[in-house]
């Protein structure tokens, strides 16, 4: 480059009326050329190394290349040719002398500047030195993003996560990176920065603790992808559940459903636990999770009386059929007869109403049949039998979610009695009333004497 350079500025101050134009003209020329020549390095480079490493990679039974390479660990690789190149000729436009400048006498330095930029050369190579470390900085981001890629392939990652090891790696990886950047910019030994540091640590974790906490946790929270502005977060030790409507660098904001404004410290949804409803949101349905308690004293074997009106309804008629002639068929191979209740088997009026509860909600335009659909019983306890509806209502938005919702339980206990069942109500007042009343009727009483 300096050949050129001067080949160029040569040429240029022998055409007249070009002498002032031959300096800062030749040095724009060489900074282009330089430029493309460390641009074609790199194009080169990566294509060579792209190219040999896919047919490495694709040749092995191994996964790990495979993963390097997803991981552009060589594309970064590439990126050394073009920082070589810049950093040996960044001193193309600074003279061949062997003493300092300020060595130098004022009238060489004034003749020498008329062909050189002396501030040139070290602003090319601290350019070229910043390039170095940020390769450095993306070389070993994408060698440790692959080691984790290679490392869940194994069986001990489920058990042994490594992630959060790896990121602290990088925090410090990326600190010394900086300091190191403001070393070249200041000239100055990084090592004597890092004491400076330290000593100007404890003071401005001090005085900037909250900004300085805000700002790292901004930094998880956008890097995690954990929250963003739209999003609809219930944090319940804050007492917000609405959405995100502004993020900065020390609060959150949330405008709750009940349009209140809540605001939460940053490091806290880092530092706290929070639901970010943005899953569901972006999922195939929003979930039904409610059950019903059912008087275990209503629970009953099928008389005949039950199963003929449970076979006028269209949904069950054909299940109510198939499973007695099924239960009709083990009973005469077992040679059990049907005034045998306790030995054979018969349907109950809870299960053949689990089982309406299944097939209404299969066929229930607003359920999503591809999530997770349950219909089960959970443990009995003082308050009856509770059956539990857990299925994925298609329309997540609220208003409209919670009517179909209250749509479909409105049918549920409306068509209970049908299966001469019961639903569990603690006693009120006016059943209180009802049964004194009852009690102290002498009509009612003569007519239980009889």
């Amino acid at each position: 480059m300096r050949t050129v350079y001067k080949f160029l500025l040569e040429n240029i101050r022998s055409v007249e009326h070009l002498e002032f134009f031959a300096k800062p003209g030749s040095t724009f020329a060489t900074l282009i050329l330089l430029f493309l020549l460390a641009w074609l390095g790199h194009f080169l480079t990566r294509q060579i190394i792209v190219r040999v490493v896919n047919r490495i990679a694709l040749r092995s039974k191994t996964s790990w290349d495979d993963i390097l390479v997803n991981r552009n660990v060589f594309r970064n690789l590439a990126h050394l040719i073009p920082a070589f190149i810049l950093y040996h000729s960044a001193d193309f436009s600074y003279p061949i002398i062997h003493q300092e400048l300020t060595e130098l006498s004022e009238a060489t330095i004034n003749m020498l500047a008329k062909d050189y930029y002396f501030s040139l050369a070290g602003f090319l190579t601290k350019t070229a030195q910043i390039y170095f470390v940020f390769i450095f900085i993306f070389v070993l981001n994408s060698l440790l993003n692959a080691g984790l890629d290679i490392y869940n392939t194994t069986p001990y990652a489920k058990h042994r996560p490594i992630k959060g090891y790896l990121q602290l790696f990088k925090i410090l990886i990326f600190s010394l990176s900086g300091i190191l950047i403001i070393s070249i910019l200041l000239e100055r030994d990084p090592t004597v920065l890092l004491a400076g540091l330290g000593a100007m640590g404890a003071v401005l974790l001090l005085i900037f603790k909250d900004s300085i906490l805000g700002f790292v946790a901004s930094i998880q929270l956008s890097g995690n992808n954990m929250v963003k502005i739209g999003d609809w977060v219930e944090m319940r030790s804050r007492g917000a559940d609405g959405t995100v409507i502004d993020i900065t660098l020390n609060t959150v904001k949330v405008q709750n459903w009940d349009r209140t404004i809540s605001t939460i410290p940053t490091y806290s949804m880092v530092t706290e636990s929070f639901i970010n409803w943005k899953g569901m949101e972006e999922s195939g349905g929003r979930r039904i999770k409610r059950a019903i308690n059912i008087d275990m004293n209503s629970i009953k074997l099928c008389d005949s009386a039950l199963m003929i009106r449970l076979e006028k309804f269209l949904l069950i008629r054909d299940y109510v059929r198939e499973k007695e002639e099924e239960i009709r068929k083990y009973n005469k191979e077992k040679n059990i007869s049907d005034e045998d209740i306790i030995s054979g088997r018969r349907q109950t009026n809870i299960g053949v109403f689990r089982k309406y509860l299944e097939v209404y909600l299969r066929q229930h335009p607003m359920i999503n049949n591809d999530m997770t659909f349950l219909v089960r019983h959970l443990h009995p306890t003082e308050k009856g039998l509770p059956v539990e509806i857990y299925v994925f209502c298609i329309d997540k938005a609220w208003a409209r979610y919670e009517s179909i919702q209250a749509d479909i339980f409105d049918h549920i206990l409306a068509v209970i009695p049908e299966f001469d069942l019961r639903v569990f109500q603690e006693p009120s007042g006016a059943d209180i009333t009802r049964s004194l009343s009852n009690l102290y009727n002498p009509n009612s009483f003569e007519q239980k004497s009889v």
